[in-house]
């Protein structure tokens, strides 16, 4: 793989789960992390401190609530402060428990306010982190932002109904994303994971029946762990991945086609 020592990666929400996942796999190769936090500055901070020691790099963490997207430009300035570029942007923050009721269950129980709090976390979060980011991407020469979806979007999962409409709309803004940030040198992708053994997954009501009809369904008889969604956005962020832009990697077990 490329060189990637010395650059930096902003992420939202790499407290635990996969956003931690993706935030140490570029510290491990010697990228500098920018991350946030939703409201645990004592679990970020030690975090921020453990990559640091053990890898050599430089991580800091900021709060940010992805509902509240005035956020994200005095977090780029906060930013801006502690490091000199910025390279990459993952757009990895979810919400759920109560800022989804109403977004998350059976489609006659839908309500607009959990759909459009599911949107703004989602859609809104990725827009205007990812114009956030382009500023500064643009002048060192361009970068690699990353959006998570799921395959939610493409097969049905019983109460997913908001999540999996908006992670098809993320993937449809990302692909308009990398064309007009193709002039800057900046590429945009998606990442669509199958079930991923996460608390976010912990939280749905049905874990249990999820978790059991994933190893069924998965051609290599297992979950996906975190791990399995960090590398994929790791390697769309090097140059090795210079001509892949638009697109959606699915990275699901061979969940999908069975």
């Amino acid at each position: 793989m490329s060189n990637m020592k010395g650059k930096t990666l902003v992420i939202t929400g790499a407290t635990k789960g996969i956003g931690q996942a993706i935030a140490e796999r570029f510290a491990s190769e010697g990228v500098n992390v920018a991350f946030t936090y939703n409201s645990n500055a004592k679990t970020a901070q030690k975090l921020a401190d453990e990559w640091e020691g053990k890898y050599g790099i430089k991580a800091r963490a900021y709060p940010l609530n992805i509902l509240e997207p005035d956020e994200f430009k005095p977090l780029f300035e906060a930013i801006d402060a502690d490091f000199d570029r910025i390279d990459f942007f993952v757009s990895n923050a979810m919400i759920y428990g109560r800022p989804v009721v109403g977004g998350y269950g059976k489609f006659m129980r839908l309500k607009p306010k959990g759909l459009n709090n599911i949107y703004t976390a989602t859609v809104n979060a990725f827009v205007v982190g990812t114009q956030e980011a382009a500023k500064r991407m643009e002048k060192v020469g361009g970068g690699a932002v990353v959006t998570m979806s799921s395959t939610g979007n493409l097969i049905y999962i019983e109460n997913y109904a908001g999540h999996g409409t908006n992670k098809a709309a993320v993937e449809a803004m990302a692909r308009y994303a990398a064309v007009e940030l193709g002039e800057m040198n900046i590429r945009v992708n998606a990442v669509s994971g199958g079930p991923i053994d996460t608390d976010a997954l912990k939280a749905f009501t049905n874990y249990e029946e999820v978790k059991a009809e994933t190893i069924k369904r998965s051609a290599l008889n297992r979950m996906g762990s975190p791990n399995d969604i960090a590398g994929s956005v790791y390697f769309l962020c090097t140059e090795e991945a210079s001509w892949i832009t638009g697109q959606t990697i699915i990275v699901d077990g061979g969940t999908t086609f069975r």
